[in-house]
C-alpha cells in the first residue's frame, strides 16, 4: 500500500493516493492549516525517492529479508517526521542541489533553484 501510493502521488500527485487524499482532503482542512503551495518537480522527486525507498523495503521483505525491509522503513518514518512536524523534504532540498550542480535543467523549476539550496 505504501509502494503505491509513492507510485500514485509520483504519476498524478495526491489524486489517486489514498494517503494523499488523506492529508489533503481531511487532516489539513481538520487542521484549520491554510494551503500552502509548494513547487510541484521537488515534490515529485522527493515522493519517487519515497517510491525507491518503499519498492527496497518491498523487495526486502518478500525476499526473505524483514529485518533490511524494517532498517528501510525507519529511514522514511524518520524523513515522514521531518516533513510533518518541521515542514523540512530532504527531497526538496536535494532537488535543489541537483539543480545548482546542473543535474537538473533550472528550466524544470527556476523558482526552486534559490529556495532549498
Amino acid at each position: 500500500l505504501l509502494t503505491y501510493g509513492f507510485l500514485a502521488r509520483v504519476l498524478t500527485g495526491p489524486k489517486l493516493s489514498p494517503m494523499g487524499l488523506l492529508a489533503t482532503r481531511v487532516i489539513v482542512p481538520m487542521l484549520g492549516n491554510k494551503n500552502k503551495n509548494v513547487a510541484g518537480p521537488p515534490k515529485r522527486f522527493a515522493q519517487f525517492v519515497g517510491l525507491i525507498f518503499s519498492s527496497m523495503a518491498m523487495t526486502a521483505y518478500l525476499i526473505g529479508f524483514p529485518n533490511y525491509c524494517e532498517y528501510i522503513l525507519y529511514v522514511l518514518v524518520v524523513f515522514t517526521i521531518l516533513e510533518s512536524i518541521f515542514g523540512f523534504c530532504a527531497g526538496c532540498l536535494v532537488f535543489g542541489y541537483l539543480i545548482r550542480l546542473g543535474m537538473i535543467p533550472e528550466e524544470t523549476c527556476k523558482r526552486c533553484a534559490d529556495i532549498w539550496v
